[in-house]
């Protein structure tokens, strides 16, 4: 078990987002969380990454619990966590390299480290002639393979997708989801959240769904 939600609820200035939420997300598994727009699904990412933490119930994700992690632990939950954005959250000022080697400084990486996971994770996202690029440069797809190898470069045990493809036209967007499955393959777990139920169906792993405040898993229709 890598993620677990035991009857979460969550609720703000008493509106309800989530409510008696359980399910469990295992080692290597591809998850897809579908549900429409203001459904809760931001909200349950944020749960598990704990900038978000339960009104009732219990989130564990990996060896850490919603009910005992503390403040100086947070930090070393995300860095087991790949999370990657819509909206790229590039660092404008820094090209392809210093923006992924970025996460790994903040560990406190050495440079010979830094270096060798950068361009490995470069190379498996197809970006490795791309180093020396500015994000201005680079088209959406790219910048989205940029964060795709941040996501990586901490060797995560899970990869959290926000609406990965959510400003890409279609052809970028499978070209995406293509890498997101090929991590995958390689034992990564990915949760990714989407509106696109044709990346859905073409993921074929897990789908759950969020609506009515309840998530459960469904089938959808070929």
């Amino acid at each position: 078990m890598l993620v677990k939600f035991d009857t979460v609820s969550v609720s703000f200035e008493h509106h309800s987002i989530l409510r008696d939420v359980s399910f469990l997300v295992e080692p290597g598994e591809f998850v897809s969380l579908v549900g429409e727009s203001g459904a809760g699904k931001s909200s349950l990412l944020r749960l598990l990454y704990m900038d978000l933490l339960p009104t009732h119930g219990m989130v564990m994700v990996g060896e850490y619990s919603s009910k005992s992690i503390n403040a100086s632990q947070i930090p070393f939950l995300r860095r087991k966590l790949g999370i990657i954005f819509q909206d790229f959250k590039l660092l404008e000022d820094r090209n392809v390299y210093d923006n992924v080697a970025f996460a790994l400084h903040v560990t406190g990486a050495t440079a010979t480290v830094i270096k060798k996971k950068v361009v490995t994770v470069l190379t498996q996202v197809g970006l490795s002639h791309k180093r020396n690029a500015m994000p201005h440069q680079l088209s959406g797809g790219e910048q989205q393979r940029v964060c795709i190898a941040r996501a990586l470069v901490n060797e995560p045990f899970l990869i959290l997708a926000d609406e990965p493809t959510g400003n890409l036209d279609p052809g970028t967007s499978m070209e995406i989801l293509k890498l997101l499955m090929d991590i995958n393959h390689k034992g990564t777990a990915v949760l990714m959240t989407t509106h696109n139920y044709d990346l859905v169906r073409k993921a074929q792993g897990k789908i759950m769904q969020i609506k009515d405040r309840q998530v459960r898993e469904v089938q959808l229709k070929q």
